[in-house]
């Protein structure tokens, strides 16, 4: 699908056709409190695109050949050990659990993906939907003036057989506000009613005759886009509203102001958001690397449970930090790391996870899970009842074919809920 045809693409024409209401400078108030009354939850996903190393963040082997060259540190709770470069983290660690023996088959980078976002093995005539899209049809709202679904920095796996109008809204720079926001110029208010008015009838006679989904996602989401100009949440992406001093806290960089930004958006009502951040592939100089990419993850991360909390919007927020599976215990030939799916490690906090504990382990040399695997299913089975969305939903393809939110075999770690 191209980009004019795809959600962001669709938003943005709609954007440019719409206009946009005078802005308040800060969100407001009533509108704040109103959302968060509500008690929905939300979930944000970190995805360390191209696989990060457990043993260098939160699973090292400081005792093993294979451990490399970081070290442990202390956490805020006394018996959990994670990478010297977290220490923002570290202190945050109350909130969460690590999950040390997650486990996968699927060793590339795209069925890798594919997987970790949509919880299913790629199939060739299905098209799951990320777990974003999921939320978005579960705990959205048809009717809201914000995407449900939002992704910062890369594009997130697609909506699937749920339709255009559950796929990610997706914003390449988070300092960056959507464009065309307001009417050129040349366009005053009567004559942007009167396109909206033609745009109509040319979408309702579209649809009459296709008679297909794709036609009213298509319709839906021009829609969508003009309450969005006119609607209050949009002031939710203008960061320039946030102090100085808590833009500094999150990093500046693209992946600290997504964090940031994926705070605001839930603030108002978004119900996933999912901030990317490249440069975990490390076939070679994998300590440098890891390095650099922990100093930009760990006060990102560190800012946004830190701020969640404080706000009171962690325990109907869940965060999920993962990438698409682990890198080889054994340091290469090149002073790198490749792909290793069979063991790895991913984070969770908010949303009823009970945090400050460990689930599972690896072998002495990383190698293996030695106790408690947990398959991907699982882990979307878990996502699903902190969420509370009821797993074993079945949705339909555009043939028929019945689809569980979460595969069957997925089971939700319980202990993460004890």
């Amino acid at each position: 699908m191209n980009n004019l045809m795809s959600r962001r693409g669709l938003l943005k024409l709609s954007l440019g056709a719409t206009a946009s209401l005078c802005l308040p400078r800060f969100l407001d108030e009533e509108l704040q409190a109103r959302e968060l009354a509500k008690g929905d939850r939300a979930m944000i996903l970190l995805w360390m695109n191209g696989g990060p190393s457990h043993l260098d963040t939160f699973d090292l082997k400081p005792n093993h050949p294979n451990g490399g060259e970081f070290n442990p540190i202390r956490t805020s709770v006394s018996d959990i050990d994670i990478c010297e470069h977290l220490p923002k983290l570290a202190k945050q660690m109350e909130h969460v659990a690590l999950l040390r023996s997650m486990t996968s088959k699927e060793g590339s980078h795209e069925r890798g993906r594919y997987l970790v976002q949509s919880g299913y093995l790629p199939l060739p005539n299905t098209v799951h939907p990320a777990l974003g899209a999921v939320i978005s049809d579960e705990l959205g709202d048809s009717s809201s003036a914000i995407p449900d679904f939002v992704s910062v920095t890369v594009p997130s796996l697609g909506a699937g057989f749920l339709g255009m109008q559950h796929a990610a809204f997706h914003l390449p720079n988070p300092e960056a506000k959507p464009p065309n926001a307001s009417l050129p110029p040349h366009v005053n208010d009567d004559r942007f009613r009167r396109r909206l008015g033609m745009l109509k009838s040319l979408e309702e006679g579209f649809i009459a005759t296709r008679k297909t989904q794709d036609a009213k996602s298509h319709f839906e989401v021009y829609q969508q886009g003009v309450r969005l100009m006119q609607a209050k949440e949009l002031a939710a992406f203008d960061l320039e509203q946030e102090k100085d001093s808590v833009r500094d806290a999150y990093g500046r960089t693209p992946f600290g102001q997504g964090c940031l930004l994926a705070r605001r958006l839930v603030e108002v009502g978004v119900k996933c958001v999912q901030v990317s951040l490249n440069g975990w592939d490390t076939h070679l100089q994998n300590f440098s690397a890891n390095r650099d990419q922990m100093g930009i993850l760990d006060p990102a991360y560190a800012s946004l449970l830190n701020d969640l909390s404080e706000r009171g919007l962690l325990d109907n927020t869940l965060v999920v930090c993962m990438g698409e599976f682990g890198r080889t215990p054994k340091i290469n030939v090149l002073g790198g790391r490749d792909h290793w799916p069979q063991t790895w490690s991913a984070s969770m906090a908010g949303a009823g996870i009970r945090g400050g504990q460990v689930v599972g382990k690896t072998s002495p040399d990383g190698t293996d899970v030695a106790d408690r695997p947990i398959s991907v299913p699982d882990l979307f089975a878990t996502c699903c009842q902190a969420l509370r969305i009821d797993a074993e939903k079945q949705n339909h393809t555009a043939a028929g074919r019945p689809i569980s939110i979460v595969d069957a075999n997925g089971m939700a770690v319980k202990e993460l809920f004890s």
